[in-house]
């Protein structure tokens, strides 16, 4: 372990030990005062692309209930002024740099711009984070909501410890202007919120990989760590879909910024860093099937059905949802078995 990582275990120790005590009890709330919620705050200070992605519905379920508010969002890294560029209700986006100790004086002013406007709630998005919590309780509020575990909604909903609608679910049953405004109804899906001008570009970059008289289905072979599958999973994952679906579809694999293939670039390729070009893409197809990741969050938010794979993480936290997507352990699920999976799903959309 370098010296950098070694720092940051030191930071998070120090943040977990600050707010062990943070954070047990939200700020009473009647239906009232909810008339009165114009300018919200949301923690979510990680950088990864999939959690950013995964507070989508949050925001959208904020929205129905407060169309007029704005909302302001406390994150990591660089990656939400992208994720959130059609969400015009989102005013200003407060940036803890990717590496604090390489902008340590900048790291320590973002946490001090917490006190600089005054907000009517400030939302922490997830339980366990020491720093959502932490600037859940800096920040300058006159509700605050902490987002713990609640074992009645957890008993209720078997759907409640994903990550997307944990909080949505919380949330709900905090402020009680939700129960006046069917707090059953379905939770949002992931959604990046795509432009017709977005959508049609993807449309053509697609076109220019593979033959547009055809539907196309997108495969993503990549993941962080040990998420990705090996080269010979996908080689006889590859060989599978290819017999079952070609000539009548396109396969097109989805190139990781890395620009790596699991399948030795076998099939038509599509590279891009520009997340809301990939997303355009994918929308434009009609099946995603890939590994947990954060490019399989973001294919979500492309309204795209989606197969996700699993064999390490937890699908209850991570799943895919809607848009008839479905979710699969690996390890007690073979290709054949996937490829019956796609087919209900291109019965449906294909």
């Amino acid at each position: 372990m370098d010296f950098k990582h070694r720092i940051n275990n030191v930071r998070g120790a120090m943040l977990r030990k600050m707010t062990k005590y943070i954070g047990f009890s939200n700020t009473p709330i009647n239906v009232d005062d909810v008339v009165d919620i114009k300018r919200i705050l949301i923690c979510r200070p990680n950088g990864r692309l999939g959690n950013q992605i995964l507070i989508t519905p949050l925001i959208q379920d904020i929205l129905t209930l407060f169309p007029d508010c704005k909302i302001d969002l406390f994150v990591k890294g660089g990656l939400s002024s992208v994720i959130f560029e059609n969400y015009h209700q989102v005013d200003r986006i407060i940036k803890l740099p990717k590496r604090p100790f390489d902008e340590f004086r900048k790291y320590i002013g973002v946490w001090f711009s917490l006190r600089k406007r005054r907000y009517d709630l400030v939302v922490n998005v997830i339980e366990g984070s020491s720093s959502g919590r932490l600037s859940t309780r800096i920040a300058r509020a006159k509700w605050r909501f902490f987002n713990n575990v609640n074992e009645e909604l957890k008993a209720k909903h078997p759907d409640y410890d994903h990550m997307a609608k944990f909080t949505v679910y919380n949330l709900r049953h905090y402020l009680p202007q939700f129960q006046a405004n069917d707090p059953e109804k379905p939770i949002p899906t992931l959604n990046i919120k795509l432009s017709p001008a977005e959508l049609e570009k993807g449309k053509e970059l697609l076109d220019r990989h593979v033959d547009s008289t055809k539907k196309t289905i997108c495969v993503y072979t990549f993941a962080t760590g040990d998420k990705c599958y090996s080269k010979e999973w996908w080689a006889a994952m590859y060989k599978k879909i290819k017999e079952t679906y070609e000539p009548s579809y396109n396969i097109l694999e989805v190139l990781p910024a890395e620009n790596v293939s699991q399948i030795n670039f076998e099939a038509p390729a599509y590279y891009s860093k520009d997340i809301r070009e990939i997303t355009a893409v994918i929308a434009n197809s009609v099946l995603f099937l890939g590994a947990d990741s954060g490019i399989m969050h973001l294919a979500s938010a492309s309204q795209t059905p989606i197969v996700g794979l699993f064999s390490i993480t937890d699908k209850s936290i991570y799943e895919p949802y809607g848009n008839h997507s479905v979710p699969i352990d690996t390890n007690t699920t073979d290709t054949d078995g996937i490829i019956a999976v796609m087919d209900k799903i291109l019965n449906i959309n294909g």
